[in-house]
This record gives structure tokens, sequence and C-alpha cells, in this order.
């Protein structure tokens, strides 16, 4: 054998920022997804499921080519055809392209949403990964504050099913028309020009592409010459002005709480009118879980008729993240099995296998682990204990002739006891209140 055929082969880890999710990790995210995923059903909302993969203009063209995402974050690369393919970095682009290439905005309205991985080559940091996961939701179709109040009133719903309610802040302005919008953008880059010295490398960078973005810098050194920076409230056409309005007083027939916050804004040509994020300082430092608004323009932009449209995303990981750091994730969300079954020999492996179907069929509800692949008896109840389950149900030569299983109660000093087969199901279901 030649010296190089004998070395070791390099093991593969995963792509830095890319994670895996575990076995112990999944159940909450089983537990967060449920209950969006009833929540979208409540609300009248239809699944789309979009690919992963999309042609790079998609996305340079939606979000701009200038942007730090397009410009720096991207997973893009050349297909064997030399056509430019991009990982995507975010769901709405995908599904507008979705909805105009299957004709589901013609004459229609859409209410959407959808969950999965998007990709950004970002410095991976607490929360923030290159492989990341969204919910999203997005409408079409609804040109008054109606449907802004009703995908607004959707995401507070989910936080106060999930608990969270108390946590989370919600932030609103509105960016006005694309006009209205394009004279505020002269004043404020006039603004900044007058403070040209305050104003940090990223700041002078996005000066002549998205101005609107200074606006949300963290800087402290430009706190003081952000604060007194023109604000766009003023410079709203009045169209805006009063869908705006229409919103506030809906949100407030609703009692949801609110701030306004001038200076929250998007920094694309496509947004208009609404806007509004959900925040939360559990986590340290203010952070947003939740980011929505109005991308009337969006439609248009990549060749479809203009349409109204508003929406929302929210980081999957994020807000897992949240709920673990509040512990808000119930016991019974963590996975584990109810009932864990264990033939005591070969002999009874067959009645055993039988049993755990006729109980499955018996009781949908209940999570039953078969015992499988042999071994001593403190083995098999050491596995059985690792389980998590309640019970334990033995099964041994004697139980077989008996008809009858043994319940064994591992979390607490109860003797245990024989069951027959026959009155198993309903003994289990009034332990276990299924």
């Amino acid at each position: 054998m030649s010296q190089s055929a004998a070395k070791p082969a390099k093991k593969i880890q995963a792509i830095r920022g890319m994670n895996d999710l575990l076995p112990s990790e999944s159940p909450r995210w089983q537990f967060f997804e449920a209950k969006v995923r009833a929540l979208m059903t409540r609300y009248g909302f239809d699944e789309i499921r979009t690919p992963i993969v999309e042609q790079t203009a998609l996305f340079a063209r939606s979000i701009g080519e200038v942007t730090d995402i397009v410009e720096k974050e991207m997973y893009t690369f050349d297909d064997r055809n030399g056509d430019s393919l991009t990982l995507r970095p975010e769901g709405t682009a995908s599904c507008v392209r979705a909805a105009m290439e299957h004709g589901l905005l013609h004459n229609q309205t859409q209410r959407l949403w959808y969950q999965g991985p998007m990709f950004r080559h970002e410095r991976p940091q607490k929360g923030r990964y290159r492989q990341f996961h969204q919910v999203g939701v997005e409408t079409y179709g609804f040109d008054g504050p109606d449907i802004d109040a009703e995908v607004i009133l959707l995401s507070a719903r989910l936080w106060q099913e999930l608990g969270l309610a108390e946590h989370v802040t919600l932030e609103l302005n509105s960016l006005g028309s694309s006009e209205a919008r394009s004279a505020y953008r002269d004043t404020l880059v006039a603004y900044f020009e007058q403070h040209r010295d305050v104003l940090d490398d990223d700041a002078k960078r996005r000066l002549t592409t998205n101005p609107l973005r200074i606006l949300d810098s963290k800087n402290p050194a430009m706190a003081e010459m952000l604060d007194g920076a023109p604000q766009l409230m003023d410079h709203l056409d009045a169209e805006s002005r009063e869908h705006f309005e229409q919103l506030k007083a809906m949100l407030n027939a609703a009692g949801i709480t609110y701030v306004v916050n001038p200076r929250l804004v998007r920094g694309l040509d496509y947004y208009s009118r609404t806007v509004f994020e959900w925040t939360t300082t559990a986590l340290g430092s203010q952070g947003t879980v939740c980011a929505g608004g109005r991308y009337d323009g969006l439609v248009e932009q990549l060749g479809g008729k203009p349409t109204p449209a508003v929406g929302f995303a929210l980081g999957i990981e994020r807000l897992i993240l949240l709920l673990e750091t509040l512990e808000l994730i119930p016991d019974e969300a963590l996975g584990g099995c109810d009932v864990y079954l264990v033939p005591m020999d070969a002999s009874t492996t067959a009645t055993a296998l039988t049993l755990a179907e006729q109980l499955r069929d018996a009781l949908p509800e209940l999570r039953l682990q078969l015992h499988c692949g042999g071994g001593s008896f403190k083995s098999r109840m050491k596995k059985a204990d690792k389980s998590g389950a309640p019970y334990a149900l033995l099964l041994g030569e004697d139980e077989q002739q008996a008809q009858q299983v043994t319940l064994k109660f591992l979390r607490d000093s109860r003797e245990q006891q024989r069951i027959d087969q026959m009155e198993l199901a309903a003994t289990l279901r009034q332990f276990l209140g299924i």
C-alpha cells in the first residue's frame, strides 16, 4: 500500500455559519413551526414553497445592485450552462416571481406565507447565520390600510400565543409615495452634505446610493446629527398621510400599542407607505425580530403590472433563541415519548411489535417507542429511562402467556402493576390524559 493511500481521510465538517439541527433541538423548531402553521390557517393564508436557487437577476433587480446584500452577501455562482444563479437571500422576491409566473396576480388577491432557508455570506454571530430560516407573509392586490392592520394583528397574535407579547415593541412609520420620498431624499442628502465631516465611511458610501439607510445608523458619533435630520413624516403626500392615520386608528381600535419611529426606513424604491418592525431588548441590545411593510412597486419593477403588496418576515433562529432565553417553550414540546415498550427476550418481540401497532391504532396521539436491538435487562431498562417516558411496558414470557403487560412507573415510586392487554389502551388514556 502506498504512503499516500495510507493517510486517513480528512474529516468533512459543515460550512461555517451553516448549522445542523440536531434531534435535541428540532422539537423547539417543531413547536414554533406548528404555532405558525396553525395561525396562518386561521387567518386564511395559503402556503407557497419556492426554490432555494433563483436567477441572480431576480435579486439584483428586486433588492438593488448597490445594496450590501447584492454587493457582498449573496452566494452567487455560474452553473454548467453559464447562467448566474444565487441561493436566495430573502423570500419576497421569489414569492413575487412565482406569483407572476403562475398568474396568481391576474385580477385577484392573494394571502400567502412561506418558511424555509435563506443564505447570506455575512459574518456569523449569535442568532445570525449564513444559512438561516425565515417565515414570511406576502399579500397582493389590497390597496387599503386594512390589510396593513391585518398582517400586523397576525404578528401580534403570534407573539401572544408564544408568550412574547410583553417582550416585544411595535414600531411604525410611513415612507409615503415614491414621488414624496424622492423629494425627501433630495432634502436629506442636502442636510447630510452640510454635515459630511460627521458621517462615517459607511454613511458616505450610502450618501450617493441609499441615503435613507443612513438614518438606520447605530453609530453614537452620528446620533446628534441624525436627531436633527429632516423627518420623512413632514414630507408625506396627503394620500399616504391619510393611509397612515387610518392604520393607526385601526390598531388603536384593536388595542395594539405602538411607537411611531420617524427613523424607521427602507432604502429601496419599491417600498411605500407603511413600514413596521417588532423589536425586543430581551436578547441584550435592542434587536429586530420581525420586519415588514408595503412594497407596492416591486411587482412592476420585476416586469408585472402595478400591484399593491404588503408583508413581513421574521427570523426563526432569532425567535427560538428569544423563546429559549425567556424559557417560554413548554416541557411537553421538547420531544421524548410517553411509553417505552420493552420485549424482555426474543420470544416476545413479535408480540411486542403487534401490541405497539394496536396501541398506535387505538391512541393516535400516543408517543410510543419500541425497544429494538436486544441487550440485557439492565441495558433495556437504561434505554427506557433515557427515553424520557414516564411509563415502561414490560412484556416477558409470563405476561405473553397471560395476555398481560407489566406497567412500570419510571418517574415516581409507585408499585408496578399487571394490566390485561385488552385494557391497556384505556389505562394509558387515563394516565396520559389523551
